[in-house]
């Protein structure tokens, strides 16, 4: 069966996948296989972490749906295997989407909590 471990507004987490909503322009979510996950790395908001970014891309390396991740307290990096471009995205509850993540999948928490 695969039931949804975590839902909010932004991404919902399955046994298998994660969905981002939003994340096509203007409304179209997009589906990733936790199998095609290499890692997931969680940041503190910073200018450089991409905190104050709206939609789109900085660097042409990250994607970012529209997420107001201003007002976040984490932002997750999201990197597929054997792809050149990474996933960022924020959640409305983040500690509970680390401790999914972290049976799910190789998370790194590099926000300096532990």
């Amino acid at each position: 069966m695969n039931s949804v471990l975590y839902s909010d507004k932004l991404i919902e987490v399955r046994d298998d996948s994660i969905l981002i909503r939003k994340y096509y322009f203007p409304f179209g979510s997009r589906r990733v296989n936790l199998a095609d996950i290499e890692n997931i790395t969680a940041y503190k908001p910073t200018l450089l972490s991409g905190a104050y970014r709206y939609w789109g891309t900085g660097d042409f390396h990250t994607w970012y749906p529209p997420d107001n991740r201003s007002k976040r307290d984490r932002i997750f990096i999201m990197v597929l295997r054997k792809k050149w471009w990474r996933i960022g995205f924020t959640v409305e509850d983040s500690q509970t989407v680390m401790d999914v993540l972290k049976n799910k999948c190789h998370l790194i928490d590099d926000s300096g909590t532990q």
